[in-house]
């Protein structure tokens, strides 16, 4: 019974950071006015530019708990064009990585009224990121050809591809991250070419697929946007779902804006409790609140993970702060679009 919650905590817990060596983990930031973190088409979609930087920590009192910290930047380039980037470090237990990402997304805008928001946009991000293994720390009383005992580092690189389209307060976004097949030969320390060689399968394909639809409704000082996100993992099959929805209001200084996502996993697993068999998927609740003031911008999410089964009692914090500079007056669009305008 031991081992079958162990298994358990493990699913849920690699269900949500696993995805710590396959780039940028698909958390929340996102809805800080962040969609390019996700969505390399997004780079440049508004006239002039926008700075993100975000940190995330999760289970404050667990030794060698996931976190990230990423900066990225976006500019629009002419009519046509966006350019941008993204460092990111990620860290999750004896696994990290630091990567760059650099994007040209191209917007063809079908609108002769260049305040009306019509346009249809195309992203690639080429990645080049730094891997690695800190095995230091590992003992074995049997000899282990699969563990060095050091730490190691591997350099690998990947692509990231997407389309958006924009109309007014109505967005749709579909990226394919990870598209590339790539042998991390950092894994494969003491292996063969057998795919069952020690039991365990070479993970090679890492892509992953993500759907965003939304929309802004209310003209007036008050704004309510709903929006989902699809995420499926090709390899695991894994597949997720945010069901979002955010309040805005403006005010004197600015604008201030709340909201709640609700991230639910597709599959789960099964475990044994007092002789009673059940299942329990992935649930997170993510309450968000955020600021804009003048050019500058704040946020906060706390996410927790429901469920009898979890690994820790504690949440996972993130702040986000930006920066929206270069757009002038005359070239906003006619519409309650915070993703943007600002």
């Amino acid at each position: 019974m031991k081992r079958t919650l162990a298994i358990l905590m493990l699913f849920f817990a690699f269900s949500f950071i696993s995805r710590a060596q396959e780039g940028i983990p698909v958390y929340f930031d996102y809805l800080s006015d962040n969609y390019y973190l996700v969505h390399p088409s997004m780079a440049g979609i508004g006239e002039g530019g926008k700075l993100r930087l975000t940190a995330r920590k999760q289970w404050f009192d667990v030794v060698n708990a996931p976190n990230l910290q990423t900066f990225n930047a976006h500019y629009r380039v002419g009519e046509n064009s966006g350019l941008g980037g993204i460092l990111f470090n990620d860290a999750n237990g004896f696994h990290s990585q630091t990567g760059i990402k650099l994007t040209y997304a191209h917007h063809l805008r079908f609108s002769r009224d260049m305040r009306n928001l019509n346009q249809l946009s195309f992203g690639l991000s080429p990645t080049i990121l730094l891997s690695s293994l800190d095995e230091s720390e590992f003992r074995s009383i049997l000899v282990d050809n699969a563990i060095s005992g050091v730490k190691t580092t591997a350099a690998y690189y990947n692509v990231d591809f997407g389309i958006s389209y924009n109309f007014m307060e109505f967005y749709t976004h579909f990226s394919v991250l990870n598209a590339l097949e790539s042998k991390r030969e950092l894994y494969r320390i003491g292996r063969t070419d057998d795919p069952d060689n020690l039991g365990i399968p070479r993970v090679d394909n890492l892509r992953r697929y993500l759907l965003s639809v939304g929309y802004v409704f209310g003209k007036s000082e008050w704004q309510i946007e709903p929006s989902v996100l699809l995420q499926l993992t090709e390899f695991t099959e894994e597949k997720t779902i945010d069901i979002n929805a955010k309040v805005y209001r403006e005010v004197g200084f600015g604008r201030v804006w709340a909201g709640l996502s609700y991230r639910r996993s597709f599959d789960g697993a099964q475990f044994q409790q007092n002789g009673t068999l059940g299942e329990q998927r992935l649930q997170l609740f993510t309450p968000i609140v955020g600021v804009n003031v003048n050019n500058f911008m704040f946020s906060y999410n706390y996410s927790y993970q429901s469920g009898d089964i979890r690994l820790d009692n504690g949440g996972f914090h993130q702040i986000t702060l930006g920066y929206d500079f270069g757009q002038e007056t005359a070239k906003r669009y006619d519409c309650k679009c915070p993703a943007v305008n600002y």
